[in-house]
């Protein structure tokens, strides 16, 4: 296949499995199903058409209303649509067709998936993390043995990790510091990135969230204000997934000094 075929097969694929994707997000959180009903528009909840679903598209050709009661259609249909596209279409251009950029594609969806839900609902459903799971290991098996002996091991490490972080927290706060979401995200991410990987999406995860929620605790000074945390730690696995042994090269060899 040529590249400039491969980028645009991704690009569609992206954007098909993006509408999908706003399915999920919508739907999860509510407990519905996936499946039944159809699209159906928001407002006036009339069955959309076929050739009103088609994604990106539809949208930009209706000026974002519903063809039956032009009612305003949120912006977040085709913004996860060509997010998801962006990102099928730079894993295919970065990776090429290879399992690596399989995988990049598959996670950066579901990552994306797990940020728009947590900081909606503060919620991360299984559906995501188990289905995630279930991908890191399906793609570490095409790979061989040692991919899916890494796999696991990258899972255990991610699960006890954010358990024992967890736990601690809990004693010390004397209230649950890490939702259950968060533990089956990370042992997802671990599926992905190794065990390795997982120490630095927790590192990476944690300062994001002290950049952004820090200075809103502070000046704001509220009590008991929650955090989503998978919203951080999703953009902090994406960076792990693409740059981390740049990052760990860096580390040890600038930092640490070792070579």
């Amino acid at each position: 296949m040529p590249d400039w075929m491969l980028l645009v097969v991704s690009g569609v694929l992206g954007a098909m499995i993006g509408s999908f994707l706003n399915v999920c997000i919508l739907r999860l959180p509510a407990d519905e199903s996936l499946l039944f009903p159809g699209s159906t528009c928001p407002s006036c909840e009339k069955p959309i058409a076929w050739y009103d679903n088609v994604p990106i598209l539809s949208w930009v050709v209706l000026g974002g209303k519903c063809r039956n009661c032009k009612v305003s259609i949120s912006a977040q249909y085709p913004v996860i649509e060509v997010l998801t596209a962006t990102m099928w279409v730079a894993a295919a251009w970065y990776y090429g067709l290879t399992p690596t950029g399989v995988a990049g594609a598959l996670l950066g969806t579901v990552l994306l998936g797990i940020t728009v839900t947590d900081a909606r609902h503060m919620i991360i459903p299984h559906e995501f993390t188990l289905g995630g799971l279930a991908i890191g290991f399906l793609v570490a098996g095409f790979q061989g043995w040692d991919a899916l002996i890494t796999a696991l091991i990258g899972a255990a490490a991610g699960f006890g990790l954010i358990w024992v972080v967890g736990t601690v927290g809990t004693w010390a706060l004397k209230k649950e510091a890490m939702g259950g979401g968060d533990l089956w995200m990370m042992t997802m991410v671990g599926a992905f990135v190794g065990w390795s990987g997982v120490i630095l999406t927790v590192f990476l995860g944690a300062f994001l969230g002290t950049l952004v929620f820090g200075p809103i605790a502070l000046f704001k000074k509220e009590q008991g204000l929650q955090l989503p945390f998978g919203v951080f730690l999703a953009p902090a696995a994406a960076i792990t997934f693409v740059f981390g042994d740049a990052l760990w090269t860096w580390y040890f060899g600038t930092l640490v000094g070792l070579s």
